[in-house]
């Protein structure tokens, strides 16, 4: 049983790393641009958008799906990017073992 009570503490270790993990992810950021820089986006490593940039020469009221496609690319990157960095930060605590349900 010995053996089993350590696993049940390292258990909780790994825990508490991931709840900090998850927190600091929340302050990480990443940018991304789209439109040659007319359009930038920042998302944090919770995958949640932080802020959206649109350079005025970009808005056209006659081209407004134009506008719609760059913030959607924008936004689409940063959140993959966003998610490839907390992937990266979570293989770093766990060793690369993918554990289910924890990203």
């Amino acid at each position: 049983m010995k053996g089993m009570g350590k696993m049940m503490k390292q258990a909780q270790q790994l825990q508490a790393k991931m709840l900090r993990l998850q927190e600091e992810l929340a302050e990480k950021t990443v940018e991304t641009s789209a439109g040659g820089g007319m359009v930038k986006v920042v998302a944090n490593g919770r995958q949640q958008l932080v802020s959206i940039q649109i350079e005025k020469e970009v808005v056209d009221p006659d081209d407004v799906e134009m506008l719609q496609d760059l913030v959607l690319a924008a936004a689409n990157d940063a959140l993959t990017k966003a998610q490839e960095m907390a992937a990266e930060e979570m293989n770093k605590l766990t060793g690369g073992l993918n554990i289910p349900g924890m990203m």
